[in-house]
């Protein structure tokens, strides 16, 4: 029986998507005016109407409407169907009990974090989350008057062959549009995508199955932030932590934490340790050492797990003050991975080496 892995990616206008770039945008904009901005934003859309809700405390007031026009520019408004925006906001101080343990260094929740990297692609990503993702990335690049702003892709890959068995599409269309104008734009970048990585193009492809998808974004769904998280991290490959990334900034171990990991599975993939390697950190709250640090090389590892163990503790500082200054986390643009995925893109601190993130996130003294 073969091993079949199937991941999947989604565009910038799906309506989750949506809601997680505007949260993003809402910490980015608030971290750009002050470094101690503590924010916590969830955002919900449901056919015109964004609500913004969630726990802000920072000397800086965000415009809302400003930061949601600026996303909805950047994806594109007329590919979403909006005649009008109704923002609304609902937005308290964080929690003074929280902050206790935050502001002096300590998590600011319980959580389990999870980091996973592995040598099948240049990204250390799934091949399957990666070609789908880069396939999302070849489609919005199009800018096809024909095509809409949400789509999915979804792509089943058999490990034991090394082939991929089904390419999926679901990408939502202009009314006047038909499924055989899609499939001739669609097939090819399926192919192309695949063809990049060196793989097999004759898989099954499978586009707009149902054969009409003119209702798409938050007015066929409603949308949340942090729903997506399979297709923010590994495309349902490799474990992750139970908290969204997006909207939080980085002292909210769920998103910092989450990047640590990654960063050191990475560093132990790329120095040759493993060829497969998950890494997991506990914290309790209030307390800024982690609880556990657990890493899983499944089989692949050319030391012994002691050695691993020691390795983290003699290279990595695993507290939230020592995650955000080792990864620049107050200088990072989280536009960047509100959509497309936290993980694989090079230009991230904890995508690169520690040379090439301080002389490109370094400040001077």
């Amino acid at each position: 029986m073969s091993k079949i892995y199937t991941s999947e990616q989604v565009s910038r206008g799906h309506v989750d998507k949506i809601c997680d770039q505007i949260a993003d945008a809402i910490v980015t904009d608030c971290l750009a005016h002050d470094k101690n901005s503590r924010v916590a934003a969830e955002c919900l859309i449901k056919n015109s109407t964004i609500i913004i809700a969630g726990e802000i405390s920072s000397s800086y007031e965000p415009d809302y409407a400003d930061l949601v026009y600026g996303v909805l520019d950047r994806i594109g408004i007329d590919k979403l169907g909006y005649e009008c925006i109704d923002v609304r906001g609902m937005i308290t101080k964080q929690s003074a009990d929280i902050a206790l343990g935050v502001d002096k260094g300590g998590a600011g929740d319980q959580g389990i974090m999870f980091g996973y990297a592995t040598n099948e692609t240049p990204e250390f990503l799934p091949i399957p989350f990666a070609v789908a993702t880069r396939f999302i990335g070849h489609l919005e690049s199009l800018n096809c008057p024909m095509l809409l702003a949400d789509a999915k892709a979804q792509v089943s890959y058999d490990y034991d062959s090394g082939r991929i068995t089904t390419f999926l599409c679901s990408v939502q269309h202009r009314e006047e549009t038909s499924v055989e104008e899609i499939r001739s734009i669609i097939e090819p970048l399926m192919a192309l995508t695949a063809a990049e990585y060196g793989l097999n193009t004759d898989f099954e492809k499978l586009i707009n199955p149902t054969g009409r998808f003119v209702i798409g974004g938050s007015k066929a769904d409603c949308g949340v932030t942090g729903r997506k998280l399979a297709c923010d991290t590994y495309g349902g490959i490799g474990r992750i932590g139970g908290g969204a990334l997006s909207g939080k900034d980085p002292s909210k171990v769920d998103r910092s934490a989450a990047y640590m990991a990654r960063k050191i599975a990475i560093d132990l993939v790329k120095a040759g340790y493993c060829d497969k390697c998950e890494v997991q950190i506990g914290y309790t709250i209030g307390k800024a050492e982690p609880v556990s640090v657990v890493v899983e090389t499944f089989g692949t590892s050319a030391v012994c797990s002691p050695v691993l163990q020691k390795y983290i503790h003699d290279n990595y500082d695993l507290t939230p003050k020592g995650i955000i200054e080792y990864l620049h986390l107050l200088d990072v643009n989280y536009n960047d991975v509100s959509a497309g995925g936290h993980f694989g893109k090079k230009w991230l601190p904890w995508e690169m080496d520690d040379e090439m993130a301080n002389d490109l996130y370094g400040h001077e003294e």
